[in-house]
């Protein structure tokens, strides 16, 4: 059997009619087509038959009879795999499984045997079948995601709304998107508000409310109300399409496994054939009762065990299986290779904010000096609407009721603070080092605290102080049992961060090896530090924008959150489209399972092989056992492929 060479660019999506190039095979389609099953059904009617009417001595089924009759059952399994044959000779690729299977069939007719020379290319046939069942259920994951590719997008032009082709829109129009409908291409949101479901990107089956000038990307689908868009990147950028792009070129880069398997049969092949001729010929100088048609016969044999499908098939197919699985859970790896990679993976650095930490600052606590906690929020707040620092962010969220404070003749002082006027007031806002260049005393506590703060002094009197401090993500603390339970116990956590609250996650995380205050090269000299000891296989995770040398200098890099990130997505190795760090454990269990079906099926395949091989060059096999070393071995691990697609990782 071939193996089947996958091209996104053959799935079209939302026909009714899906092609597969089935190298001779008959295509299939709902549309009138011939179906591909129906060349085997009229053979092995044909053959039973025959077998029936030859068993059965039926007076009419003599002399050339036979021959015809079993010919012309042979004709629709074997007539494709004949004119393949051909194909490859003529382009000078003479050794291939097609070569194989014709002269061992034609052979066989050659020697009378003509229900076996029908019965191993119908079984080929059978096992095309089964294979062509197998790679449709391991890229339907994909054909999913080239099913999420929007057809139009509604445009606002010249007060009007006109329905275009995605590719047909500029960036910065805008675009509407109605109830149930999927967004055509990558922006920011308009509306004030929206629910998308982005479960064909992500894997993420719970929707995600989002608010005004949140992002929003191509393939995710409107939930609630229609909503605007203002479109940010052209189709051919959008995610989904970086993202389809991604995955066909997966499929491209093989693995270590799949390329020595490809160089072994290209070797293996020839050299079969050589000895089958020699099992025919030499025997006549050393047997004294030699028969030809016996050794021509044991030849054929030799022949049919001898065709490499179960590797060329199942090994592609295991991999590519593989690679639909981590697709399925949000998980994109750009090739083979990097499965088979992350199989070997023991050691993990991480990236502290935005990987095992949401991003984003909240107030943990309010100590208030000045007046009553309410009062005291009002006039911080009201100076830090002036600035745009995520730990300003941070502390708008806080809400407060009563009159608005208003700031005026505001200056911030870069990594100090804020000074301004609030309510006729002189305040103060920022670190440490700011209130100590104004001469404002601090209370002692204050040194006693790792996280990030605002102290506040009001009128040169020190007014009290914020405490912010970074979330764990939700799954932070079960992503680190989970690597340890599965052999992941050199975890190091790398961060920009203050040291002191590094150590602090790092703590709550049962991290033992972690350092902070660390530049984007302090970080990739870490790891260098790390890949210098051979027995350390490096994966690191980050968020993919300042982390990209450290991607690209580990054995395995892995982007957090890679939805729209160019960085992460031309970068990193592994791209988790979730922002869940749990799914590295994923990864590497799909990578481990992925390798493991692999050598299963080598083993099956060179163990049944080798023994039908030997039993066949002294007499003891018949075709019969032929076709199982061969086609059956080959169902086998085609079924033992398929079985990726049935696992759960979570």
């Amino acid at each position: 059997m071939k193996k089947k060479k996958l091209n996104l660019k053959d799935i079209k999506p939302n026909t009714e009619a899906v092609h597969h190039q089935n190298d001779g095979h008959t295509h299939t389609s709902q549309t009138g087509e011939r179906k591909p099953y129906v060349p085997a059904i009229l053979s092995f009617t044909l053959l039973m038959i025959g077998i029936g009417l030859d068993y059965f001595e039926v007076y009419f089924f003599k002399d050339r009879i036979p021959l015809i009759w079993f010919f012309i059952a042979y004709l629709p399994v074997g007539l494709p795999v004949v004119k393949e044959g051909v194909k490859n000779i003529l382009k000078g690729a003479i050794f291939t499984e097609f070569f194989l299977m014709t002269i061992a069939t034609l052979g066989a007719f050659a020697i009378g045997e003509y229900p076996e020379g029908v019965a191993v290319m119908l079984f080929y046939a059978v096992g095309e079948l089964f294979q062509s069942a197998a790679v449709t259920k391991a890229k339907g994951n994909i054909k999913a995601l080239l099913d999420v590719r929007p057809k139009e997008a509604t445009v606002f032009r010249e007060g009007n709304l006109v329905s275009v082709r995605p590719e047909m829109v500029a960036i910065g129009e805008n675009i509407q998107i109605k109830v149930g409908e999927k967004i055509p291409l990558d922006g920011v949101l308009i509306s004030d508000m929206a629910t998308i479901n982005t479960a064909a990107l992500t894997g993420e089956s719970k929707p995600d409310t989002i608010v005004k000038g949140a992002n929003v990307y191509a393939g995710s689908i409107n939930l609630e109300q229609v909503i605007t868009v203002e479109v940010t990147k052209e189709f051919k950028d959008s995610s989904i399409a970086r993202i389809l792009d991604l995955v066909q070129n997966a499929t491209a880069r093989k693995s270590k496994t799949e390329l020595f398997i490809r160089k072994f049969a290209r070797i293996y092949t020839p050299i079969v054939v050589f000895l089958a001729i020699g099992l025919t010929l030499i025997p006549y100088f050393f047997v004294t009762e030699y028969v030809f048609r016996d050794w021509l016969y044991r030849a054929l044999i030799f022949l049919v065990i001898s065709c490499p499908c179960a590797l060329v098939i199942s090994i592609p197919l295991g991999y590519f299986g593989g690679l639909g699985a981590a697709s399925k859970n949000g998980i994109l790896f750009k090739g083979a290779s990097f499965l088979e990679a992350m199989n070997k993976i023991n050691t993990l650095v991480l990236d502290k904010t935005g990987t095992v930490t949401k991003g984003v600052f909240k107030i943990t606590k309010i100590k208030a000096i000045y007046g009553n906690e309410k009062e005291f929020m009002k006039y911080l707040i009201a100076i830090e609407e002036q600035s745009t620092h995520p730990i300003a962010k941070a502390i708008l969220e806080y809400t407060s009721e009563g009159i608005d404070f208003k700031a005026t003749e505001v200056s911030e002082l870069a990594g100090k603070g804020l000074k301004g006027t609030v309510n006729g007031k002189l305040v103060l806002a920022g670190n440490k080092v700011f209130m100590t260049s104004n001469n404002i005393k601090i209370l002692e506590e204050v040194d006693s605290i790792v996280e990030s703060m605002v102290l506040v002094a009001i009128d040169n009197v020190f007014a009290g102080y914020v405490v912010l401090a970074d979330e764990l993500k939700d799954d932070a603390i079960a992503t680190i049992n989970a690597l340890h339970k599965i052999g992941v116990k050199n975890i190091v956590m790398l961060s920009g961060d203050k040291d002191s609250i590094t150590q602090k996650v790092a703590s709550q995380l049962h991290i033992k090896n972690a350092k902070g205050g660390l530049l984007p090269e302090d970080k990739l000299r870490e790891v260098e530090i790390l890949k210098q000891n051979p027995e350390n296989k490096v994966a690191f995770m980050g968020d993919g924008i300042n982390d990209a040398p450290v991607l690209a200098a580990s054995n395995v890099g892995i982007a957090m959150g890679g939805l729209g990130s160019d960085v992460a997505i031309e970068t990193a190795d592994v791209i988790i489209q979730t922002d869940q760090p749990l799914k590295v454990a994923t990864a590497i269990k799909i990578s481990r399972s992925t390798r493991k079906i692999v050598w299963q099926n080598i083993a099956l395949a060179f163990g049944v092989k080798a023994i039908v091989l030997i039993l066949g060059a002294v007499g003891l096999a018949t075709m019969w056992e032929a076709v199982f070393a061969d086609v059956g071995v080959a169902l086998l691990a085609i079924l033992n492929a398929v079985r990726l697609q049935r696992m759960q990782w979570s």
